[in-house]
């Protein structure tokens, strides 16, 4: 690896999903101006999350039903002159 090239002010932050309220603790050198106590009653800066893997469909099994019958006939329809 080379050096020099990579951060070093990584430091522990809270990741929380504003979409299920769940949040856990990692290290990151994002920034942050909100802070958050944590289970281990130290304050943390708080990186807020639209979707992680506590609410992401593919990870929770919770798939949505696309309509794959509707795209395939949409699309023979449109290049059907061409063939």
């Amino acid at each position: 690896m080379k050096q020099g090239i990579h951060p070093e002010n990584y430091r522990f932050v809270i990741f929380k999903d504003m979409s299920n309220g769940t949040a856990f603790l990692s290290r990151s050198t994002a920034s942050s101006k909100e802070m958050l106590k944590w289970e281990d009653g130290n304050e943390y800066p708080v990186i807020k999350l639209e979707i992680s893997n506590t609410s992401h469909p593919f990870y929770t099994g919770k798939n949505i039903l696309l309509d794959t019958a509707g795209r395939i006939d949409k699309f023979n329809k449109r290049y059907a002159k061409k063939a």
